[in-house]
């Protein structure tokens, strides 16, 4: 395992997500800061260091929710693989329902990981699993 922190942006309007996710990342004792976004637009705003942004880091990974206000996920995703800045970012796809790969090719994006929800911890765990497929490790903090 790497010793750098990775920075994850979750983009997820559901209050009990998000919850989920800062708790198994904490009870987990996964060393990686978490950046909770609620939108899609405040999401590409993030990403692409606009306005109050614009001195945001651009995250290791993006855990992205498929319906999202303002901005769904999908032009999200379309719009990551479609600047030279952020096209290579890591995504893992969070819907309530199984993506058709003709909607994706429709779209032309494509993501590195999907979870189905409803989110439970091991969901959750299988997202940090996919992590290593996709370049990232993990930093554990030992146990005291």
């Amino acid at each position: 395992m790497s010793d750098k922190n990775i920075a994850i942006l979750l983009v997820e309007d559901n209050p009990a997500d998000i919850r989920l996710a800062q708790e198994t990342l904490k009870d987990y004792k996964l060393q990686n800061s978490l950046i909770v976004l609620r939108d899609g637009a405040s999401a590409l705003s993030y990403l692409k260091q606009e306005g109050k942004y614009a001195n945001a880091p651009v995250p290791d990974m993006l855990l992205l929710d498929l319906a999202l206000p303002k901005v769904d996920g999908l032009e999200v995703l379309r719009e990551i693989r479609n600047d030279a800045k952020l096209k290579d970012l890591p995504v893992v796809i969070l819907t309530a329902s199984t993506i058709d790969p003709r909607m994706m090719e429709h779209y032309n994006v494509s993501a590195d990981c999907v979870i189905l929800k409803p989110l439970t911890v091991e969901r959750y765990l299988e997202a940090v699993r996919c992590f290593s497929h996709i370049g990232l490790s993990i930093v554990k903090i030992a146990a005291v």
